[in-house]
């Protein structure tokens, strides 16, 4: 089986809203079900388990309802960092899961997910033992320690900014986060730099610029000027 693990449990509030981001409503559906809708959609995944914040349960149960997201398996209570709402995702698919199950690890703020990225994503996976998903730097790229200055830049042909999905077999999976509990590693900021962080080589599959994470009012912005244009019908 191939499984979307999907966190959810941040309370994103660079979008200066009240409501969490992956609730936040655009065009009448929650952030979260557009995410959610990626995977449902997509032939290759089986199941779908979500870490939650705590008293949001509910929504997610009646939103899959409302949306008919039938995948959906397990809504797991997030932790204090990403690092821990992983683990807490994974111990529950461990006792529901075989340990040669892909497991892709999606933010759920990344609504816009094109299903080429999670196919080749589970490719990647197949091939390599893991897979990152990751794009060209565009930007030129200057290096600073006080966020006011720079006196050096980096060279942009040897940098990939990362997304998600970050995939791995299961029982891969579950050893990297034992390793790094063994080795003190608790706040590792994705699954691709736990895996560098414990000595292991990462590798990419090519993701999407509209494969971005909505933190802030202006990626609300852009996400909804997204489905807006992808609906018309000149565009082919």
């Amino acid at each position: 089986m191939n499984i979307a693990l999907i966190t959810a449990a941040g309370m994103g509030t660079r979008t200066g809203q009240q409501v969490p981001k992956q609730f936040l409503n655009v065009y009448d559906k929650p952030i979260i079900i557009y995410t959610m809708e990626c995977f449902q959609n997509h032939p290759e995944i089986d199941a779908i388990y979500i870490a939650c914040l705590e008293g949001w349960f509910g929504f997610i149960d009646l939103y899959a309802k409302q949306f008919n997201i039938t995948k959906l398996k397990r809504i797991v209570n997030g932790g204090a960092t990403g690092q821990e709402s992983i683990e807490n995702v994974l111990d529950v698919i461990a006792q529901e899961c075989s340990p040669d199950d892909i497991v892709l690890v999606h933010d759920g703020s990344r609504p816009y997910l094109p299903a080429k990225v999670i196919t080749d994503n589970i490719e990647c996976c197949r091939q390599h033992g893991n897979g990152v998903t990751a794009i060209d730097t565009k930007e030129a790229m200057l290096l600073t320690y006080d966020k006011i200055k720079s006196k050096e830049s980096i060279d942009r042909e040897i940098l990939y900014r990362t997304q998600t999905p970050h995939s791995m077999y299961l029982k891969d999976m579950l050893a990297l986060h034992e390793e790094a509990k063994a080795k003190g590693i608790t706040g590792s900021v994705a699954t691709c730099t736990l895996l560098i962080e414990c000595g292991y080589t990462v590798w990419f599959n090519r993701g999407s610029d509209f494969n971005f994470k909505i933190t802030s009012k202006e990626d609300l912005m852009l996400f909804k000027a997204l489905l807006s244009e992808t609906n018309d019908s000149w565009l082919k």
